[in-house]
């Protein structure tokens, strides 16, 4: 059901609860905007061991989850944004994100941040098209 303001509010038990007045992700008509999504383990709310590969690895399977609630998927990302917390984990973090967007990935910007919410290495946000627009 959408708002007055043409808005849907998406929330799956299947990425990790927000952690403060944000939806995980928005959707209009056409389009979903997520929430930047950290490495954080969706059952116990605490980020994955492993390095920035595994948080790259958890981020993006959250971020799936939450454009499948959202009638969408990875297929359908036109633009991320990533924030890394010591961009020397570029590489690291782009070959675990190329395993995502092997085909026709989506335009990015990669921005080093000074720190990121519980130490995380790494968040990503995203904006997707809708699998079928509809207006439900």
């Amino acid at each position: 059901m959408y708002t007055s303001e043409g808005k849907k509010i998406i929330f799956t038990e299947r990425a990790p609860k927000a952690i403060g007045p944000y939806s995980q992700a928005v959707r209009t008509e056409t389009t979903v905007f997520t929430a930047g999504q950290v490495g954080l383990d969706p059952a116990t709310g605490e980020l994955v061991q492993g390095g920035v590969e595994a948080q790259t690895r958890q981020v993006l399977n959250n971020l799936k989850h939450v454009l499948e609630a959202s009638d969408s998927g990875l297929q359908y990302v036109v633009k991320t944004t990533v924030f890394l917390q010591d961009m020397n984990d570029f590489a690291k973090m782009n070959a675990v994100y190329g395993e995502f967007f092997s085909q026709n990935p989506p335009a990015r910007s990669t921005v080093a941040v000074a720190a990121l919410p519980k130490g995380a290495l790494v968040e990503i946000e995203a904006v997707a098209l809708l699998e079928t627009p509809r207006g439900d």
